[in-house]
Order: structure tokens, then sequence, then C-alpha cells
């Protein structure tokens, strides 16, 4: 049995940074959604308040088609 150490140590790269990035894009969602409720409370105006919603949904339907993806190609 031989192990391609080159193929393993690139799906572990690419799944490392795929992994760091989905984190980041579903933390700035989080973010962005806790912008929303800090500027809901006090007199901000509300271009701000959906600039806030919309990024945050965004960043959640980009999180949300990673992860069909990565279903997707284990399924096919």
């Amino acid at each position: 049995m031989k192990i391609d150490w080159a193929a393993l140590a690139s799906v572990f790269g690419v799944s490392l940074v795929v992994t760091v990035a989905l984190v980041g894009l579903f933390t700035l969602g989080i973010v962005a959604l806790s912008k929303l409720s800090a500027t809901s409370g006090g007199a901000a105006g509300g271009g701000s308040a959906v600039l806030a919603r919309t990024s945050a949904y965004a960043c959640f339907a980009a999180c949300t088609a990673a992860v069909a993806y990565g279903i997707y190609l284990i399924v096919a």
C-alpha cells in the first residue's frame, strides 16, 4: 500500500482553509446581527440597520451554499 502524501497534504490544506473561511464568514454574520441589535436600541438611522441585516443574511446564505455544495460533492 502506497500513500500519496502530496495529495493527502493538499486535501488537508484545502479543508483547513475552507473550514477557517466558513467559520469566519459565519462569525461575520453573527457580528452583523449584533450590530443590528445594537443599532435598533439606539437612535441610529435605518440605513445602517438595513445594511447590517443584508450583510448578515448574505453571510448566512454563503455559509448555507458552501455546506450544500460540500454535501453535493460527497453524495455525487
